[in-house]
């Protein structure tokens, strides 16, 4: 399985895929119009230590709703990514049993080796 979730109108994501390509054979899923599903969020948690390695505390909806002085346990971040998609950190990028999760260039240079070897 190649899946990348990306958000279309954020301009690092659009870089980040344009660095990503060839992409033909992944999927691409774009994460506002079609959110993420329990499932899919289930599939990446297997691949990740937690949901909070999965969580952006860069969202703006983190400050203005005063979560970053609150303590938030895993299942407080599943619960946010699977109600608004801008928790999600992006992209993130699964190929089989690994995953890329973020715009770090140490994660965007996995994801290539990964998707093209």
């Amino acid at each position: 399985m190649k899946k990348i979730y990306h958000l279309e109108t954020c301009k690092t994501c659009q870089k980040i895929l344009k660095a990503l390509e060839p992409l033909d054979g992944i999927e691409l899923r774009e994460i506002k119009s079609k959110g993420v599903t329990e499932n899919e969020l289930e599939e990446m948690r297997a691949l990740t230590a937690s949901y909070e390695d999965l969580f952006s505390r860069r969202a703006m909806l983190f400050r203005q709703r005063g979560l970053n002085n609150q303590e938030l346990g895993d299942l407080d971040f599943k619960n946010l990514i699977l109600e608004h998609y801008t928790f999600l950190k992006r992209p993130v990028v699964v190929v089989d049993d690994k995953i890329f999760i973020g715009n770090a260039k140490k994660q965007v240079e996995g994801a290539k080796i990964a998707l093209h070897g």
